[in-house]
């Protein structure tokens, strides 16, 4: 197989910091990431920024289906190319912000693997997009800054906890693999990386009464880390039209001390007061 570094030099690729480009070169870490994803003959594989195709090779040789997402047209010209030889393998060009990951399957029994090195600037939306979408979604196999992931697999009490940790706590569990030094990629970033590996679950873990709720109280709750969390929960618009003691009543019946700070809560005890506050909300 051919060396990452030596495709960017046949191709005359030049990194391009718009897209935030910054591409793995480390052939060790791309085989751990392909090992991580555990991929099979069976697997439809959507795979986030294809980039120069090293990491593409490595899953397409076992996969159903591999679609590469990729935003940049240099570089889907290089995957074209170079991936020509594999009939397995679709290349989409375009953003992945705006791929429908519901219309690829067309069998509810079949679900997709997700694998990709997700640039940094936009791995908050890129990880609610898979939320969005995670019906479809069996897994995922995902590079962030290493904060970010972090903060995704933190437990309560902790300063990495908070509310990026609870949402998706609530619908996937989620783990780090393995940290990638800033050395192994070109150009070398400022930052080092994780790859953090997560299941969605078939149900979150608490039913909610309305999901879109859970998610802006949780922001909310969030929104002065260092005050209590009643304080916060005044001053959600969300709750605007609950009273003080509404309020207390609510976290009384989800058996939170509402003195309590928001990062000490468990995803559990959001989903429950989520429901509760959404109930009250509804009988006013």
């Amino acid at each position: 197989m051919t060396s990452p570094k030596e495709i960017i030099r046949r191709y005359e690729i030049k990194p391009r910091k718009n897209l935030g480009q910054s591409f793995l070169v480390d052939q060790g870490i791309i085989r751990q990431i392909a090992d991580t994803a555990q991929v099979t003959k069976n697997d439809i594989i959507v795979e986030i920024g294809a980039g120069i195709g090293v990491l593409t090779e490595a899953l397409a040789q076992n996969a159903a289906k591999l679609i590469a997402v990729e935003v940049d047209n240099k570089l889907v010209g290089v995957l074209k190319d170079k991936l020509l030889k594999y009939n397995n393998v679709e290349i989409y060009s375009g953003d992945i912000l705006k791929f429908d990951f519901g219309t690829i399957t067309g069998n509810e029994q079949q679900k997709i693997k997700v694998i990709g090195n997700i640039p940094y600037n936009i791995s908050s939306p890129v990880l609610f997009r898979l939320l969005s979408f995670r019906k479809v979604i069996d897994s995922f196999v995902i590079m962030l800054q290493k904060e970010v992931v972090q903060r995704l697999i933190a437990v309560p009490g902790g300063k990495d906890y908070g509310v990026s940790s609870v949402i998706l706590q609530m619908f996937a569990m989620v783990e780090k693999i393995l940290d990638v030094p800033a050395g192994c990629f070109y150009p070398v970033p400022q930052v080092e990386s994780s790859v953090m590996k997560g299941f969605f679950l078939e149900n979150p873990v608490v039913e909610l009464a309305d999901e879109d709720f859970f998610i802006k109280l949780v922001r909310d709750a969030f929104a002065q880390r260092r005050k209590m969390l009643i304080n916060n929960l005044k001053k959600s618009k969300l709750l605007e039209e609950i009273s003080e003691s509404f309020l207390k009543e609510s976290l009384e019946m989800a058996g939170i001390d509402g003195r309590r700070r928001s990062e000490t809560l468990s995803t559990k005890e959001f989903g429950y007061l989520s429901n509760i506050l959404k109930e009250n909300q509804n009988h006013l």
